[in-house]
């Protein structure tokens, strides 16, 4: 992570940038709450009013993305009216080998006033959620051994993660879906490195350990979040069994298929999600 001060004039840039924008736009644009899109689910932003999009590389200190199905832009949206950042794409640990790479994005939705982070992946099950299904993170196990507080200066570096996932924000997630007679399991989630999927021995003990599905992303962003002091929600998209659970070859290409018919579910929580948060 870079030392504080090239960081805060970073942020500050970006921050700067992107108000400058907001600025420019027809009505007053002051959201609280991000979402950041994990693969394949950028089709959610279809049912969002679209008032600004920037690219991350026009904004001071953002990471290029390099992952199909991440475009890497911030859209600045009305969802039921209701003002949302949207993040369309992250930059994961395996592209550059850094834990900390979404710190300046994370670092700048703090400075722009968010106080929820809500965070989207698409992530293997390692139990019964077919591919096309919505789980919502209850905890997390990372196998990474990495942080994105490694270098980290202040005390706040010793961050408590033992509410990483708001309960309360849990509970209404868990309303809405009811509501919507949308099935949402609710599990633990395990960040392995990546790029190259788990084999079926590592699966078997991601299983024993109490893992409920996994994936490449996400914790680093909770981490991140938490030491802002934000408060976090989070879905996987199930786009895959885990490797050895069933006879098929593992790809990047069936997560590209199968995120986006679960779009209109995650679509449906969120919108929902936004009328509590902003009632």
């Amino acid at each position: 992570m870079a030392n504080s001060l090239q960081q805060n004039h970073s942020v500050q840039a970006a921050v700067d940038f992107i108000q400058n924008i907001q600025g420019l736009l027809p009505q007053k644009f002051q959201s609280k709450v991000a979402m950041i899109l994990g693969s394949g689910l950028g089709s959610v932003t279809e049912q969002a009013e679209v008032l600004a999009e920037i690219s991350y590389n026009d904004i001071p200190g953002f990471p290029e993305t390099g992952v199909a199905g991440h475009s890497g832009s911030m859209l600045l949206t009305l969802m039921n009216n209701h003002p949302l950042i949207i993040l369309n794409g992250r930059i994961h640990f395996y592209e550059q080998g850094e834990a900390d790479a979404m710190a300046p994005v994370i670092a700048t939705l703090k400075a722009l006033g968010i106080e929820t982070l809500i965070l989207t992946n698409a992530a293997g099950s390692l139990l019964n959620s077919a591919p096309g299904s919505v789980m919502m993170i209850k905890d997390y196990i990372n196998f990474t051994g990495q942080s994105p507080l490694f270098g980290v200066a202040d005390n706040g570096r010793f961050v408590s993660m033992s509410k990483a996932y708001d309960a309360q924000y849990r509970y209404h997630l868990r309303q809405i879906a009811e509501k919507n007679d949308i099935h949402l399991a609710q599990g633990v989630y395990a960040w392995m490195v990546g790029p190259q999927f788990e084999t079926p021995a590592e699966i078997r003990a991601i299983r024993m350990m109490g893992a409920d599905a996994v994936g490449m992303s996400t914790v680093p962003e909770t981490i991140l979040a938490r030491y802002h002091d934000m408060k976090v929600a989070a879905l996987s998209i199930i786009t895959n069994y885990g490797a050895g659970m069933e006879d098929v070859r593992l790809s990047h290409e069936q997560t590209l298929e199968y995120a986006p018919k679960a779009a209109a579910k995650v679509q449906i929580l969120i919108s929902g999600f936004l009328d509590h948060l902003y009632s």
